[in-house]
């Protein structure tokens, strides 16, 4: 996954230098080198907080606020192999979502559902999961309102 504010997948591509700024300058170190040295957004590190320090840092403007309307289109989803499914009582994502986007499902199991609307794809859900049954999903931005 791109990080916040990068421009369409050609354009990233094409105007991202590979230069590493953007790694040095995230405070929460979530951004690392992925294929062919372009910066990569790892969930598993920890939570984006969308400083926008990562964003200044870039000179190239592949990473651009002015361009986009959100950080990134990649809302969480929970696979069935969360613990909830299993009969195992776990509040982990729920406790984690700085954006109450995560809620549960009435009924016996309960099991955990992601409002796309309210998730901003920081990430901080995917980490805490016990279970590993938490990723980010890229969609389409039509798909996100």
């Amino acid at each position: 996954m791109r990080p916040p504010w990068a421009l369409p997948p050609a354009a990233f591509l094409d105007t991202c230098t590979r230069c590493s700024a953007c790694i040095a300058a995230c405070p929460q170190q979530v951004l690392g080198t992925g294929d062919g040295g372009f910066p990569q957004f790892d969930p598993a590190a920890g939570e984006c907080t969308f400083c926008g320090r990562c964003a200044e840092a870039c000179l190239p403007r592949a990473l651009d606020p002015s361009a986009v309307t959100r950080p990134w289109q990649q809302p969480a989803v929970i696979a069935d192999r969360c613990f909830q499914n299993h009969g195992i009582v776990c509040a982990s994502c729920l406790d984690a979502c700085p954006k109450a986007a995560i809620g549960r499902t009435p009924g016996r199991t309960a099991m955990p559902v992601v409002d796309p609307e309210r998730c901003s794809g920081c990430g901080a859900c995917v980490a805490v999961c016990p279970a590993g049954a938490i990723a980010l999903a890229v969609v389409a931005p039509e798909a996100i309102r």
